[in-house]
C-alpha cells in the first residue's frame, strides 16, 4: 500500500505514493481542485491507480505531468496517467537522448520498456498550472538535463534523484557527472532556506538544513 504524506498548509498538500519496481515516489501537489503530478512510476497495476482513485475521490483536475528526469523507474505511469486525465506532460530538454536508452525507455536491469509519451519541454524558471505555482531549477548531475522543481508557497522542493535524505543521486550511468551534481547542490538546492522540505524521488522526505549538516557525501 502506498504511504501518504501530508506537509504544509493544509488547502496545499503534497501526498507522496512510492509506485512501480523501484518504489519511485509520485508527488501530487494540490491547490483547491488543482493538481499536479510529479514523476508517476508506476503502471496502473503497480500504483498509479491510487494516484487515479485520490484524484477522483478529491474532484481534483491534474494541470500537469512533470518529469524530473528521463529515467525509466520514474516514466512509467506517464502515458497512462496522461490518457486517463488528458494532462500535459512536461520534462527535461537535457534529457530526450535518454529516451532512446534502455535507462530511459527501459529494458535495463530485464524491466519492461516503458511507454512512450509526448512531451514538451520544462524550462527553467517560474511556471503557472491552473492555481499551483512553481519554480524550475536546472539541476544536472545524476542525469545531465534533471531539474528540481520548486514550491515557494509551500516551502518544498522536488529534487528526482539529485538529493536524497543522507543520500545523492548516482552519478555512474552515462551523462551523469559528479561534478555537476555538486555544483547543482551547493548552487541550486542549498541556498533555500533551510527549512525547506525536500521531497526526493526514493525514500524518506527530509529538509536542507538536515542534509547540510548531516548528508555524508556534502565533502563531494
Amino acid at each position: 500500500a502506498a504511504a501518504c504524506h501530508r506537509e504544509g498548509d493544509f488547502n496545499m498538500p503534497i501526498e507522496t505514493f512510492p509506485i512501480g519496481p523501484l518504489e519511485t515516489n509520485c508527488h501530487i501537489v494540490i491547490s483547491g481542485s488543482d493538481a499536479v503530478a510529479v514523476d508517476p512510476g508506476g503502471d496502473l497495476n503497480s500504483g498509479l491507480g491510487e494516484v487515479l482513485a485520490l484524484l477522483k475521490e478529491q474532484n481534483l483536475t491534474l494541470r500537469a505531468i512533470l518529469c524530473t528526469h528521463f529515467h525509466f523507474d520514474h516514466l512509467y505511469g506517464v502515458a497512462a496517467l496522461h490518457e486517463a486525465t488528458g494532462a500535459p506532460v512536461y520534462g527535461p530538454a537535457g534529457d530526450a537522448s535518454l529516451l532512446g536508452t534502455e535507462l530511459g525507455g527501459s529494458g535495463a536491469w530485464g524491466f519492461p520498456p516503458v511507454t512512450t509519451f509526448q512531451w514538451e519541454d520544462l524550462k527553467e524558471g517560474p511556471h503557472t498550472f491552473g492555481s499551483i505555482k512553481c519554480e524550475v531549477l536546472t539541476t544536472p548531475g545524476h542525469t545531465p538535463g534533471s531539474l528540481s522543481i520548486y514550491f515557494p508557497e509551500l516551502n518544498s522542493i522536488m529534487t528526482g534523484d539529485l538529493l536524497f535524505y543522507h543520500s545523492v543521486g548516482r552519478t555512474d550511468f552515462p551523462g551523469s557527472s559528479q561534478e555537476a551534481l555538486r555544483k547543482s547542490l551547493h548552487k541550486k538546492i542549498f541556498i533555500l532556506p533551510q527549512e525547506t522540505a525536500v521531497y526526493p524521488g526514493h525514500g524518506p522526505n527530509t529538509n536542507v538544513g538536515e542534509e547540510l549538516a548531516n548528508n555524508p557525501y556534502l565533502w563531494l
